[in-house]
């Protein structure tokens, strides 16, 4: 297992191998890649420890939240050993002392910062369309309908949250979920920004939330996470369902997808 140092120095060198990569295969000239990419897998330990997770419980709610190594036969289907499982009690209720002062009802994780010698890692998503995400969906079947993606971009306002939620079309099993950037929506402390602004294509990290909160939703949630991707539309097909098209989100604005 890998030590923070560790990680820092290994991102650092490959970041400067990758920039003297560039400049000698003069890649800068060429067409910009728009092939699938991976941003963030979760199936092995370090991975996990790449992520960060918070709750409401982590300010006097009652709510938790784990983010776990899952190694069940459920991951035979996608043909990986382990998986990620985002898990834990939705709870709206807090603490006493701390009724009136703080909202209940939330659970989330993010990718960590990606810090080098020359700066923050981000994803640059110019050149794609959608983001992917291979998820299976259990705990009680009610949490379903809460669950929302994060983006935090290196935009000018550093509390952005760009959000969309997750629709998901199968229970208890993977699927493929496409959301194209042009849909999501900023939002700021948690709320519905009234001013739209264009997303910065450089990406700083990817969440997921779970906001039970929102509509008075409790109960156990259960989510398994594989990986996290960029495609266009050439690669927005599943290829875990005999209808590729069926899991693609056709073009929802806010007023569709809010709880």
């Amino acid at each position: 297992m890998q030590s923070w140092r560790q990680l820092y120095w290994n991102r650092s060198r490959r970041r400067l191998v990758d920039g003297l990569t560039d400049i000698v295969k003069m890649t800068g000239a060429d067409l910009p890649s728009r092939a699938p990419k991976t941003l963030f897998s979760f199936n092995s330990q370090d991975d996990l420890r790449t992520y960060a997770t918070g709750c409401d419980g982590d300010i006097g709610g009652n709510s938790t939240v784990n983010l776990t190594l899952d190694g069940s036969s459920h991951n035979t289907q996608i043909g990986k050993s382990a998986t990620a499982k985002f898990w834990g009690d939705m709870r709206l209720d807090v603490r006493p002392q701390y009724q009136g002062r703080v909202r209940g009802g939330y659970a989330a994780f993010r990718n960590k910062p990606r810090p080098t010698l020359f700066g923050d890692i981000l994803d640059n998503i110019e050149f794609h369309e959608y983001l992917a995400l291979r998820l299976r969906v259990a705990g009680d079947p009610i949490t379903h309908n809460a669950y929302f993606v994060n983006l935090q971009t290196n935009g000018p306002i550093t509390t952005d949250v760009w959000q969309h939620r997750l629709f998901f079309q199968k229970k208890n099993e993977w699927e493929d979920v496409f959301i194209p950037f042009r849909n999501f929506v900023r939002t700021n402390n948690g709320e519905l920004s009234e001013i739209q602004l264009e997303m910065s294509d450089k990406l700083r990290s990817v969440g997921i939330a779970l906001l039970g909160g929102n509509a008075g939703i409790s109960g156990k949630y259960e989510l398994n996470i594989d990986s996290i991707r960029i495609v266009n539309e050439e690669d927005a097909a599943s290829d875990l369902d005999s209808d590729p098209n069926s899991e693609k989100e056709k073009g929802q604005t806010w007023e569709d997808i809010k709880i």
